[in-house]
């Protein structure tokens, strides 16, 4: 059996967070069995269903690297496919038409609710004749659910799972409209699209029950489901937006690499020993149902930052550059000529390790950039105006004549100019970052210089000066 799995998302908002983890694992187990990720998109709610969020899902996914095969799948536009499963059903005696009225089902469950009842659908119309049918009422089509007996969910995760059908009613498939239901469009596009395992949050689990049935009467291979946890905050509640629960692209936005955020998102209910740091590739080659656990996890946003970190120091120079040039052009007002991109590129194994996200890593490099005269900030500017001054000037003498601009010999001619003078180095060192950069952090100052270059150096040494 060729593994085929999907992920299907409603567009009524940005692909969040959970939504992204179910897609990582739907698409990790059809990568790691040599089958099939596809992509549907549930829009069949047309109020609350925009293109902007079509877009942002699809962007979403892409920026994640969770690339489907084949074109998504819109489900509105199979709205009649639908519709024909409902009609085959009601010809073979496994569906029925339902004439009951709104109004009629309000009575119903206020009554079973003041008799403190489960609110159900009671089969009212489950064996009368349609002749019988008040004139004026459009029907709705209903599954002739099993009554007796129970239905079984064998969840890979969850584990063998009954309820009573008792517990169950017969559920609507087609509108008094004519448009299908959420739950019957789910499984006529699941079989359609011959998706042998349907991995989602265990919000769904209940939705599995009524699905089955559907499967079952009309004569379909089940699937094997897989309902996995909710992600909780790290506090134990239900994730919200104070706890981190935006967009993919917030957290593009934020700083963070794909590979960052989609190695965190395994993490998050998935485990494969003390391991932590999991590529994509490896993360294929071990991804299974098994190492998922039955415990909701929690979104620790510092977790993922110093996780970031890590793939920030582990990221190829060239591959920082080209993601990092935007944010830098931003940030000085320009897109990048090509020598203030080969600076950044040689600044970057200094700065990205003291940076854990992209944001840090931009803010920290653009000093490179700015145009002379920098503007210096609070504590540069009071270093430069106390007694930070008097060896920097001297010091840049020695610099204007000195032939190598290599970091080790300006680093052992500023130890020189600091025992001769009697100064510890960093005396000399604090004046030089303040004038270099206008700060009092940055990366080892004769490294900056290195990367500066000599005439920039001088040249904002004599600015200060």
């Amino acid at each position: 059996m060729s593994v085929v799995t999907r992920f299907a998302p409603s567009p009524t908002g940005f692909l969040h967070i959970g939504g992204a983890r179910t897609a990582l694992f739907n698409y990790l187990y059809a990568k790691r069995h040599g089958g099939k990720f596809l992509l549907r998109i549930e829009d069949t709610d047309r109020a609350r269903s925009t293109q902007a969020a079509v877009d942002a899902i699809i962007d979403g996914l892409s920026w994640l690297g969770l690339e489907w095969d084949g074109e998504p799948i819109y489900q509105f536009a199979r709205a009649e496919r639908h519709a024909e499963v409902a009609r085959k059903l009601l010809a073979e005696g496994k569906a029925y038409y339902c004439y009951a009225s709104p109004e009629e089902l309000d009575a119903m469950r206020a009554e079973q609710k003041a008799n403190g009842l489960p609110m159900r659908y009671d089969g009212r119309w489950r064996d009368r004749d349609p002749s019988e049918a008040p004139a004026g009422v459009p029907p709705v089509i209903r599954l002739k659910a099993p009554k007796d007996g129970e239905t079984t969910v064998q969840d890979s995760v969850q584990g063998t799972v009954t309820v009573a059908n008792t517990q169950l009613d017969d559920m609507v498939l087609l509108r008094a409209d004519g448009t299908p239901t959420y739950m019957l469009a789910v499984v006529v596009d699941d079989h359609d699209m011959a998706v042998t395992h349907v991995i989602r949050g265990d919000d769904h689990l209940t939705n599995t029950f009524r699905q089955i049935q559907l499967y079952n009467a009309c004569g379909w291979d089940v699937p094997n489901f897989s309902h996995i946890p909710l992600i909780h905050g790290p506090d134990g509640a239900k994730l919200s937006k104070r706890h981190g629960a935006l967009g993919a692209d917030a957290y593009r936005d934020m700083g963070f690499l794909p590979e960052a955020l989609c190695n965190y998102l395994l993490r998050l209910g998935w485990g494969h020993g003390d391991d932590e740091i999991i590529p994509m590739a490896q993360a294929i080659e071990w991804f299974d149902l098994d190492g998922i656990g039955r415990s909701p996890s929690r979104f620790d946003v510092a977790k993922l930052t110093n996780l970031n970190g890590h793939y920030l120091r582990e990221a190829s120079d060239d591959h920082l550059a080209a993601i990092l040039a935007p944010r830098l052009a931003d940030l000085v007002g320009a897109p990048l000529g090509d020598e203030q991109a080969a600076m950044v590129k040689r600044a970057l194994p200094g700065l990205k390790e003291r940076a854990k996200t992209l944001v840090e890593l931009a803010e920290n490099a653009v000093f490179y950039l700015k145009a002379r005269p920098l503007t210096l900030d609070d504590k540069a500017a009071k270093l430069l105006a106390e007694d930070g001054r008097a060896p920097l000037s001297s010091f840049a003498q020695i610099l204007a004549a000195l032939p190598d601009w290599r970091q080790e010999t300006l680093e052992e001619e500023a130890r020189k100019f600091a025992e001769s003078h009697d100064l510890k180095l960093g005396k000399l060192a604090q004046p030089l970052r303040a004038a270099l950069t206008g700060s009092t952090v940055s990366p080892p100052i004769f490294e900056v210089m290195e990367i500066l270059g000599r005439e920039e150096s001088l040249g904002r040494i004599n600015d200060v000066l």
